[in-house]
């Protein structure tokens, strides 16, 4: 039986990851809850599921759902950060659900890593923002990594065993691999006109035409930045270079990512676009669970077809491979300054291709400075953040 602490809950991952813990009963058990200020839905969670421990990052929240919670379920609430490093931390603890969005994910992250837990890593900022200190922590802890996000998880099922038991420290060249080949669907306007995008809504940006996810990240489909960021990630968990990375478009979503070996082979993954599959994958990893997502029918996938991509109609992608080739404290400011813009054009302040502008004038002026630890990370996050605040203040 393993005890589990879901970061994000109340998110669609988390909702993914009690699925599947619904469907196992047996082997896994809810230990704790973490959320930002959705009440309702984590009272809703907790008469189902009945955790141990839930944690409500807002003190508001956190107040309301004591006040609402069943006494007889005995369930302790709490806030505060030192709090959540120590919920993460604890010896009754066994395997961390690291699905935060975004930059707040990743004090507690890492605080899992530090603590040598089995990670489910679905947070990549966590990565995109400290990817060596992440991996140092994590190769002097002990802590078991393994990639929730449907493309790493892909290429970690294709990979060899020992490759796959040196998560961060990989030698691909060694393994034989030529490259890691990331898949992403192209996003709701692959096929729009570009002088139509400066137009688009934020609930068009949202329609992705796949997968149901949370708004932060179906905007980020929609421009591609979810892709560099899971470029930047990829480069980190799997030790690998810019030579070594390839993105390619495949608006099916069913291989879900390849590794492309020397003597000609190519593994990929296939799968309905469902999270419980790659969540399934890592809790029961090495042995495989029921996750409650319907197989793959081959006769109904018709057509698989692939793509280059376009770096006009996705100019954040571009951004972030380049980010990644400059280093950490790029790839830091890359990060916040997408974070505040997407939210920036989610509130209607600034248009669709404003996000790709706003960053790349992010990226080029913030200045930046070595980071050494996660106080350096965050100073640099919140330096970026201004920096574009500003930015977009000006705009309007």
């Amino acid at each position: 039986m393993q005890n589990m602490v879901i970061l994000g809950a109340t998110g669609s991952i988390g909702a993914s990851t009690l699925s599947v813990i619904a469907r196992n009963p047996e082997q896994y058990k809810v230990f704790a809850l973490v959320a930002n200020t959705n009440v309702a839905k984590m009272l809703e969670i907790c008469n189902l599921h009945q955790p141990k421990i839930v944690h409500m990052v807002d003190v508001n929240a956190a107040r309301a759902l004591k006040a609402q919670l069943p006494a007889h379920l005995g369930i302790e609430v709490t806030t505060g950060e030192d709090e959540l490093l120590s919920l993460v931390a604890s010896s009754e603890v066994d395997t961390v659900m690291a699905a935060i969005v975004g930059a707040a994910g990743l004090p507690s992250t890492l605080a899992a890593v530090n603590a040598g837990k089995r990670v489910l890593l679905a947070n990549k900022e966590s990565l995109v923002m400290s990817g060596q200190l992440f991996i140092e922590a994590m190769q002097k802890s002990g802590a078991q990594v393994l990639p929730v996000d449907s493309e790493h998880n892909a290429i970690f099922q294709c990979l060899s065993e020992r490759s796959q038991l040196e998560i961060g420290r990989c030698d691909l060249t060694a393994a034989g691999v030529s490259h890691i080949l990331l898949t992403g669907s192209g996003g709701p306007f692959l096929k729009s006109e570009l002088s139509t995008l400066s137009g688009m809504t934020p609930d068009q940006a949202c329609k992705h035409p796949n997968w149901s996810m949370g708004r932060k990240i179906s905007v980020d489909s929609a421009t591609m930045m979810n892709k560099g960021l899971e470029y930047i990630e990829a480069r980190w968990l799997f030790n690998a270079s810019s030579e070594q990375l390839k993105v390619v478009i495949h608006p099916q979503s069913v291989i879900h990512s390849m590794v492309q070996y020397r003597d000609g082979s190519v593994l990929a993954q296939l799968g309905n676009p469902d999270m419980r599959t790659p969540i399934a994958h890592c809790m029961s990893f090495p042995q495989r669970i029921t996750s409650g997502v319907e197989p793959l029918d081959f006769f109904k996938v018709g057509q698989l077809s692939f793509l280059e991509p376009d770096f006009n109609r996705f100019p954040c992608l571009a951004l972030a491979i380049e980010a990644c080739k400059q280093g950490q404290e790029a790839t830091t400011v890359l990060n916040a300054a997408n974070e505040i813009s997407v939210q920036a054009f989610l509130d209607g302040k600034i248009r669709f291709t404003d996000i790709a502008k706003i960053n790349e004038q992010s990226l080029m002026n913030t200045a930046t400075h070595p980071l050494n630890n996660i106080d350096d990370i965050l100073a640099l996050d919140a330096q970026s953040r201004r920096y574009t605040l500003d930015a977009i203040n000006k705009l309007n």
